[in-house]
């Protein structure tokens, strides 16, 4: 790995932290990581290869919480445009059921060229169908080529439609041998070193599509492993309902009755949470992916996200599914989840630093990460580049470089480094065809659906 300096950066800054912006700021980078950070004519850069920052303000990179990067090949469905939730996957499912592994891998990497151009540098995917073939190998394969850090869950269903799920009964999955390939692709995969690339999480699609047994001794493997817990959680009215009907109750209480309220599990959604409820979901420590645009499109509600800040909870941002959001682009998101606290609790409900804290600090600690989502030294080197006379941030980044970044329109970053190595240069995806890779998944995605 290719020791370097980013040097003259118009600003550094670290969204949410106490140290104030850097102006006019160099730092170093060693295999991997921040070496050292400060004024510009400080930091000694002789013998490094430099990169020039001149013009840009430099944040950590994005951190995605939640996604489906499967959902890639359904964007905009004719016939679930409009569609709540529950219809929505009754749609969307026999399609995806189809998905071959070049289809996976496919969406998978278009997927991670919309979040690296949007200054994402860590990912996490929540993908529970496997038809076909498709693997974990298929997502790594994929996310490795494109250079993202990369959290990949072994996700399932084990319910099928004959026994009142939502996915065909070709992909429901045999319970014991999901345990068994977690157990595979921990020992294979992760990776809880500093700096680590590759780890894995262990997250069933939901409480409700799969058995309680399930639910449970999969808590059981991911705690004996060392690995992280994730599943979607109170995203709606529906769910609500359904759980205090057949339950008798709340989808936060059926979650704590099976063991999966504390602070090694995160949750997406947490919409329809009550009061007290966030004060016990403060206090167990569990975190929250907030997806306001998958949240909105669905008319699935407002999460109470300055609530829960308010009891300690900790909170990050997700892009959510393709095919719920229609979009991979976190600072967009990132700029989404401000305003639509603002539109439930009024202007003063989230500024841009803590939106963009969100998105950083918030979503490193999500995900269980001290080595991300800061720009310090010891930290790992993945960084975001912004230019500051961009089109969208014309005549706000010249007054406030930060919050130009979630009040202006989303601009697209001019450089993105990941574990200290440029995937982004002067707004570009490096080492990729871009119109090649989309023109390929194009055909592939006319080709799941046409064969519905």
């Amino acid at each position: 790995m290719n020791d370097c300096a980013i040097v003259n950066a118009s600003w550094i800054i670290n969204p949410g932290a106490d140290t104030p912006p850097l102006q006019h700021g160099s730092l170093i980078i060693r295999d991997g990581f921040i070496a050292e950070i400060g004024p510009a004519d400080e930091v000694e850069t002789d013998g490094l290869t430099p990169i020039d920052a001149r013009g840009l303000v430099l944040i950590p990179g994005l951190i995605n919480t939640h996604d489906h990067c499967l959902e890639c090949l359904t964007r905009a469905l004719p016939g679930a445009q409009d569609a709540g939730l529950g219809e929505w996957l009754r749609i969307h499912n026999p399609i995806w059921s189809r998905a071959t592994p070049e289809a996976l891998r496919s969406a998978t990497q278009v997927r991670a060229a919309e979040l690296l151009l949007s200054g994402c540098t860590t990912t996490m995917d929540h993908n529970y169908l496997w038809p076909n073939g498709c693997s974990v190998e298929d997502q790594i394969e994929a996310m490795r080529a494109m250079g993202l850090r990369f959290h990949v869950s072994r996700g399932s269903v084990t319910i099928g439609a004959s026994s009142g799920g939502l996915t065909p009964d070709a992909v429901a999955e045999n319970e014991s041998e999901v345990l068994a390939d977690s157990e595979r692709v921990i020992q294979q995969y992760h990776d809880p070193t500093p700096g680590s690339l590759l780890q894995v999480v262990l997250a069933p699609c939901s409480p409700y599509s799969v058995s309680e047994a399930f639910m449970r001794d999969t808590a059981a493997l991911a705690r004996q492993s060392g690995v992280r817990l994730h599943t979607h959680l109170a995203e709606g009215r529906d769910e609500h309902a359904w759980c205090l009907e057949n339950l008798g109750q709340t989808p936060l209480g059926h979650i704590e009755s099976l063991g999966w309220l504390a602070d090694d599990a995160w949750f997406a959604h947490m919409i329809t949470l009550s009061a007290p409820e966030i004060v016990r979901l403060g206090m167990s420590g569990a975190g929250v992916a907030h997806c306001p645009c998958s949240n909105m499109r669905l008319g699935n509600g407002i999460a109470p996200i300055r609530s829960m800040l308010a009891h300690g909870v900790p909170v990050g941002i997700g892009v959510d599914g393709a095919a719920s959001n229609d979009g991979g682009n976190l600072l967009a998101e990132t700029r989404q989840a401000m305003l639509l606290q603002r539109v439930d609790q009024g202007a003063a409900a989230m500024s841009a630093g803590q939106a963009l804290a969100l998105a950083t600090t918030g979503g490193a600690g999500v995900l269980g990460r001290s080595d991300i989502g800061r720009l310090a030294p010891g930290m790992a080197a993945d960084i975001a580049g912004f230019r500051l006379n961009a089109l969208e941030m014309a005549g706000g980044a010249v007054h406030d470089p930060l919050a130009a970044l979630a009040l202006c329109p989303p601009a697209r970053a001019d450089l993105v480094m990941v574990n200290g190595i440029q995937r982004v240069r002067d707004g570009e995806l490096l080492d990729h065809d871009l119109e090649a890779l989309v023109a390929r998944h194009n055909a592939l995605s006319r080709a799941l659906v046409n064969d519905a």
